[in-house]
């Protein structure tokens, strides 16, 4: 088993912070099939150009999602091949919760 380390702890807390968002969250599933222009995931996940801009300085702040120049445009990917499967991983993990244990505003469970 691998050492955890304080890089550790700091990319899964920027990747907690990604997937605390609903739009960020769905940004990173789109992009884990493919990588895409802003203005193609707006339209996809119905959210505004600057909803979906500002959504994704945060996730290239993370460390997430980098953006590659392609003449007057720019499309983005998720920055790392490991992530693609991990988000995977996340989605299996997911069915396993009881949907009704937490929600946005807290945890409900006793």
């Amino acid at each position: 088993m691998e050492t955890v380390t304080l890089t550790h702890t700091a990319a899964l807390a920027r990747l907690g912070h990604a997937l605390s968002d609903e739009t960020r969250t769905r940004i990173l599933l789109t992009l884990r099939e493919a990588p895409a222009y802003p203005s193609d995931l707006a339209d996809a996940l119905g959210v505004s150009r600057q909803v979906m801009s500002n959504q994704l300085a945060c996730l290239r702040g993370c460390g997430l999602v980098e953006a590659i120049p392609d003449g007057r445009r720019t499309w983005y990917r998720l920055a790392d091949s490991h992530l693609a499967p991990a988000l995977d991983d996340l989605l299996r993990l997911v069915v396993t919760v009881d949907p009704t244990c937490c929600s946005p505003d807290g945890c409900t469970c006793s």
